[in-house]
């Protein structure tokens, strides 16, 4: 089981349901593989030591409970969920309202202000961006307290690696945002002629002044799907989000 830091939510990797329906028909397959008899083995380990685990069981797969996969546009990839307490909830970048918003978002609200003039939010709360169809993908889907990287190599690099092949395979007319080396190598056998892949360095402040601030993917993102007759995505982001989500 996947349980969060009190033990009081569990969402199993071995149920029938770990995702929602339209995700499980194109990846349940690999609730059954040995990558994740390993991987729910190492993570059950980890609680049976008390350790804590960020996010919390239920939120481990919001991104797939918040775009389903038919309505997805756009693809941002994350590396490992916030270790802090209270920041993650499954999506890349995001974190819980009433958390201060980290320095890599704070980047990104730059650009997004000084692309399409959207001013900056006082919360991180990316929620509405994941219901315009931006799957907000880490490459890794947990993380031990305190302690970045932690579960890398432990097995969801197989499950995330085998999400974007199927979006690759499966789908047109996809945008993948790959900002960092690490967001850039899992992007490297996309079908480059059947969606738009944009790359850029890290929105971190060591590296955001090399190219991410200035890199205009947002307005680029919604000139794309329009040519391709597709929605916008909507980037404004609520002023204000409840501190009790």
């Amino acid at each position: 089981m996947l349980l969060d830091a009190k033990n009081s939510q569990q969402r199993s990797l071995k149920g029938k349901n770990p995702l929602p329906s339209d995700w499980m028909d194109v990846l349940g397959e690999e609730f059954l593989k040995d990558y994740m008899v390993n991987l729910r083995a190492f993570l059950a380990a980890e609680i049976s030591q008390k350790k804590i685990l960020y996010p919390h069981g239920k939120d481990i797969f919001s991104a797939f409970d918040l775009t389903p996969f038919q309505k997805v546009k756009v693809i941002i990839i994350g590396q490992d969920p916030y270790h802090g307490p209270g920041q993650a909830h499954g999506l890349s970048f995001s974190v819980r309202p009433g958390v201060r918003v980290p320095p890599s978002l704070q980047n990104i609200y730059k650009e997004l202000e000084s692309d399409l003039g959207i001013k900056p939010v006082c919360h991180g709360y990316l929620e509405s961006w994941a219901k315009e169809g931006v799957l907000m993908l880490n490459n890794v889907l947990t993380v031990e307290k305190s302690k970045a990287g932690s579960h890398q190599n432990k097995g969801w690099e197989h499950f995330t690696d085998k999400v974007v092949e199927i979006l690759n395979e499966q789908k047109e007319n996809l945008v993948f945002l790959l900002w960092g080396a690490h967001a850039q190598r899992k992007g490297e056998k996309l079908n480059r002629k059947r969606h738009l892949v944009l790359e850029s360095p890290h929105p971190s402040p060591f590296s955001a002044h090399r190219g991410f601030l200035g890199n205009k993917h947002f307005s680029k993102v919604n000139l794309y799907l329009d040519k391709m007759g597709l929605k916008k995505v909507d980037w404004s982001l609520p002023e204000h989000v409840s501190d009790h989500i």
